[in-house]
């Protein structure tokens, strides 16, 4: 979260992240993925205009998961999509920062069939206080 000029001016941007698992994904491993996915993505997302702080609270990210119905169609174990607003220092380096995202869900997993989509759309967010 970016402090703007006192404490009520935030300019916030959440990453929102999908992950659809396949099946064969037990539960330790989504549990596993779920503890360390919200860092990793703020590590991968991070940039001059949004820098993390390692004090994530909630609504800094906001994570869905979701196991492939019958009709979906992919091979891979894990896909991981983060939409996170575009910046251009963002930009420059979304490959590396997809691939490191990437290494760190297969560490963590223990599986290679990990995919990571990370787009960065041209954005707006609101969001109310958290009670």
């Amino acid at each position: 979260m970016l402090v703007v000029g006192g404490e009520s001016a935030y300019v916030v941007a959440m990453p929102i992240v999908d992950v659809t698992h396949g099946p064969q994904v037990d539960e330790a491993r989504l549990m596993q993925l779920g503890r360390m996915l919200a860092h990793e993505v703020s590590v991968a997302v991070e940039c001059p205009e949004e820098p993390y702080d390692h004090a994530l609270q909630p609504g800094d990210v906001e994570i869905r998961f979701r196991q492939r119905g019958p009709f979906d169609i992919g091979g891979l174990d894990i896909l991981v999509e983060v939409r996170s607003k575009w910046f251009a220092s963002r930009a420059e380096t979304r490959q590396e920062r997809c691939d490191r995202l990437r290494d760190a869900l297969v560490e963590a997993t223990g599986t290679t069939s990990v995919g990571v989509y990370l787009t960065m759309p041209v954005a707006a967010w609101s969001q109310g206080e958290q009670a």
